[in-house]
């Protein structure tokens, strides 16, 4: 016999994750929260080595010239290290989502009807140059009870194999089933594929990255698939908006984090707003060295707030579209909330969207409710930066990613989203005619 192929192997490891999602599935919370403790403790014990295989990953990555958005996401530090352990740990305190009763009654026939959640099984979960998402995964499924078959991009690839080695080991160590937490650690692109095609052994895909990731998995994967995180995020400003408002919610949604799913790439503003509103909140956008897309007003107003001509452009269709994860954001000026809406909705990823306008103000406060009933988004805001769409931020707990679909969960992807339900249904002899 020769050597197995790399779909040999993939397929060998998740048939692993599978046996262990049956006795994982049957654990009690305690258990599960004292292998997240016990994930977290180690987390801070191997810190060091931790940082170490990151280095290189992003010196690696810097090599390659990847962006710094990119960079941003990829680099730990103890800070960030200390943030995935107390993420863990955070987990325990959230509610069991496995064993709940979600209907109850007795049938006409007399037998007792329950519907109780319980774990999906087997998740794949494949992601690009984020390794803190290494252990956001391996979190929600041990708690969730399901067992996780890890994918990690390329770029962060000596930072996953030393993460999900510790998690593994710890899960174990605390008395979780050997392979509970697996990992696919090698770079050869075909074993992605592999994975995606391994239908009745993975029970969902969930694939968070870039659009092209994402794409590819849809159209690929043979096993069920739950889009998570492009974000074409939009900030409506109305008429109405107070421009100290507008001007602090568009440069935290853009220049919080600029690789970050839940970041505003595209401003909208009314004409009419337009001279009150976007000198000001153009040129502070400069000072933080973004570069403006904006349509012919937007250039206009831009160039009269002394803005520089280098971080100025043209938009065109594409800038509509574009997600761009870096210092950039397209700009234009729009004839009211109907077409804002209509821009939204054409252009967004159903993601995260929001508006700014004055809800004593009876035109605005008729805007704000069109927006919100009308934009098509896992989340709508009104007068507030899409930088909240976070598991934690809505107390949901840690997060796989955003679902940007309406099938089964939207939203952030947290406990809940990772279960199902089965019917337990009690009789005493009923037979049916």
């Amino acid at each position: 016999m020769g050597e197995k192929t790399i779909a040999e192997d993939v397929r060998d490891l998740a048939l692993l994750a599978k046996e262990a999602s049956v006795a994982l599935g049957q654990t009690t919370e305690q258990e599960r929260n004292g292998a997240l403790q016990a994930m977290a403790d180690a987390l801070r014990a191997h810190t060091p080595e931790i940082v170490a295989a990151n280095a290189e990953d992003v010196a690696a990555a810097r090599e390659k010239g990847t962006k710094e958005s990119l960079i941003d996401r990829l680099a730990l530090d103890e800070d960030r290290i200390e943030a995935m352990a107390a993420a863990l740990e955070d987990l325990m305190a959230l509610p069991d989502p496995l064993g709940r009763v979600t209907m109850e009654s007795t049938l006409y026939n007399g037998i007792e009807l329950q519907r109780v959640s319980v774990p999906l099984g087997v998740v794949a979960m494949v992601y690009e140059a984020r390794p803190n998402v290494t252990a956001d995964a391996a979190g929600i499924c041990i708690k969730s009870g399901n067992a996780v078959v890890l994918r990690g991009g390329s770029l962060a690839a000596r930072s996953n194999e030393v993460v999900s080695g510790v998690l593994a080991e710890a899960a174990a160590a605390a008395g979780m089933p050997e392979h509970a937490v697996c990992a696919i650690t090698t770079i050869d692109r075909s074993a992605t594929d592999a994975l995606m095609g391994l239908r009745g052994i993975v029970d969902v895909l969930i694939p968070r990255g870039g659009a092209g990731l994402i794409q590819h998995c849809v159209e690929c994967a043979k096993v069920p698939v739950i889009e998570t995180g492009t974000g074409n995020c939009h900030v409506y400003v109305h008429e109405s908006a107070d421009a100290a408002m507008a001007h602090d919610i568009v440069m935290n949604a853009k220049c919080r984090r600029f690789g970050v799913c839940n970041a505003a790439e595209s401003l909208l503003v009314d004409a009419a707003a337009a001279p009150r509103v976007l000198p000001g909140l153009l040129a502070a956008l400069a000072e933080r060295g973004v570069l403006v897309h904006g349509d012919a007003q937007a250039l206009e107003l831009a160039r009269a707030a002394g803005v520089d001509e280098s971080l100025l452009a043209e938009a065109d269709e594409d800038d509509w579209a574009t997600e761009y994860l870096a210092p950039e954001i397209a700009v234009k000026c729009v004839g009211g909330p109907a077409e804002a809406i209509a821009h939204v909705n054409r252009y967004g990823t159903k993601h995260s969207e929001a508006i700014v306008a004055d809800p004593e103000d009876a035109a605005g406060a008729r805007a704000i409710e069109d927006f919100l009933a009308q934009v098509d988004a896992a989340a709508v805001y009104a007068n507030a930066s899409t930088a909240f769409t976070d598991g934690g931020q809505f107390g949901l707990g840690a997060e796989i990613g955003i679902s940007t679909q309406k099938l089964h969960a939207r939203g952030p992807f947290a406990l809940e989203a990772l279960t199902s339900y089965k019917y337990v249904l009690r009789g005493c002899g009923q037979t049916r005619a």
